[in-house]
């Protein structure tokens, strides 16, 4: 009899809306979509939760709907996502003398080699968000993907460390918590949307994920299989929109909604002659605003989005022959017509729009396949892999006899680490003798 999966809840907290997914892996290894919420976000901007009380409302306002949805749902934690212009990333390097060396490496040396990495010196006020290895070596042996079964003294690793600004994830968790919900685990954004939209043959062939957000654009990069760079752009489609508004003297609500509908990422694909009439204000005289005149507004902002992200690229030598996969373009912003063709010209690589259905079940919410679902939906899908690595280890902790002393010693401390984290009743199964 197949064991029932334990349900992963994704929580998106973005500046324009929050977005709450709950799904389970299917027997095929896909995303079950058991549940969906949607809420207007009001208390964030550009990524940061700034009014606590307005995103408890909101995270309220989505859960409800996602409950909704399927009225049997039980949530209780959720794996949230992170982002924001606090967020920045380094590269460090990390090294350990094995204390038995007769031994193939273990997966417990590793996770030692990881956590000795959280000591490394940051700045203050900031905090650690992940740690991310990327290649390992053992003795002279390099570029190793994963050193367990080898042999050898010293084993260590290239590591991508994310930090962020301690009070930005402090209100994040403070939020979550207020709303009657536990943070199981916070991601960065570039990297669950990643998760949602490429595929294992994408990141070896080398591909660039870029995620356009409402308050920041996000952006991962992977080369040769590796995670090589990720960085937060603090500019995305609200910056959009208020460039719209103060350059054509119109409501946020009207700008947006001309951006939507009749915006273009290319001034020169946009026709001369066209024209967009909005009504006016309290009496006044209706208005015409040139179609040109909005897509030379919107190619301004988005050229210099891009132009961050030639930077970016060539911070960590990846230029246009290296990442063969190109440009994937999603979040809500990629939606802008045109937009393939400027990202293509503007750095030379081939682009197209990544929607989140790479790991989706069939039968699912045609909504959900729109880009600006990204983010959340990859959150499920790390989700489900972190749980599956928990199960792991518990089994590995609970069920096992260690004849290596070492990890004899390491086996109670394990364990009370383990019954200090709530473990899901399906799981837990596993684990308890």
């Amino acid at each position: 009899m197949t064991q029932e999966q334990p349900i992963i809840v994704g929580l998106d907290i973005g500046t324009t809306k929050i977005a709450a997914i709950a799904g389970r892996k299917n027997e095929f290894g896909k995303l079950e979509i058991l549940g969906f919420g949607l809420a207007s976000s009001n208390g964030v901007q550009h990524g940061m939760v700034l009014n606590i009380d307005q995103t408890i409302k909101a995270i309220e306002t989505a859960l409800k709907n996602c409950y909704a949805s399927n009225p049997g749902l039980e949530i209780n934690e959720v794996y949230v996502g992170i982002a924001g212009h606090h967020i920045k990333s380094l590269q460090t390097r990390g090294d350990m003398v094995r204390r038995i060396t007769d031994d193939e490496i273990k997966q417990f040396e590793i996770d030692q080699l990881i956590a000795d990495q959280y000591k490394t010196y940051i700045p203050a006020g900031d905090q650690i968000i992940d740690v991310i290895p990327q290649e390992y070596t053992v003795d002279n042996i390099q570029n190793i993907a994963d050193p367990i079964g080898y042999t050898g003294v010293k084993v260590g690793a290239n590591f991508h460390i994310i930090t962020g600004d301690r009070n930005a994830i402090r209100n994040i968790n403070r939020s979550v918590e207020k709303a009657g919900l536990r943070v199981k685990d916070l991601m960065l954004q570039p990297l669950a949307s990643s998760a949602a939209v490429m595929s294992e043959q994408d990141i070896e062939a080398g591909i660039a994920i870029l995620d356009i957000g409402g308050g920041t654009t996000d952006l991962a990069v992977f080369h040769e299989g590796i995670l090589k760079h990720t960085a937060v752009i603090p500019f995305g489609g609200e910056n959009i929109t208020n460039d719209i508004k103060m350059g054509l003297g119109v409501l946020k609500t009207q700008a947006e909604l001309m951006k939507v509908q009749y915006g273009s990422a290319l001034a020169d694909a946009a026709q001369n002659n066209a024209f967009i009439k909005i009504p006016g204000l309290r009496g006044l005289p209706s208005r015409e605003i040139s179609v040109k005149n909005l897509a030379s507004i919107i190619q301004a902002r988005m050229s210099e989005i891009l132009a961050f992200v030639t930077f970016h690229l060539k911070q960590v030598g990846l230029d246009n022959k290296m990442l063969n996969g190109g440009i994937v373009l999603t979040g809500g912003g990629s939606q802008l017509k045109h937009l393939i063709q400027l990202t293509e010209y503007a750095t030379g690589l081939n682009a197209r729009i990544g929607y989140p259905n790479e790991h989706l079940a069939v039968n699912h919410l045609s909504e959900l396949e729109k880009p600006m679902y990204a983010t959340c939906i990859g959150l499920s899908s790390k989700g489900i892999i972190s749980m599956r690595t928990i199960t792991s280890v518990c089994i590995l902790i609970y069920n096992r006899s260690f004849s290596n002393p070492l990890e004899a010693v390491l086996q109670p401390l394990l364990r009370k680490r383990l019954k200090s984290r709530p473990i899901p009743s399906s799981v837990q199964k596993h684990c308890l003798t």
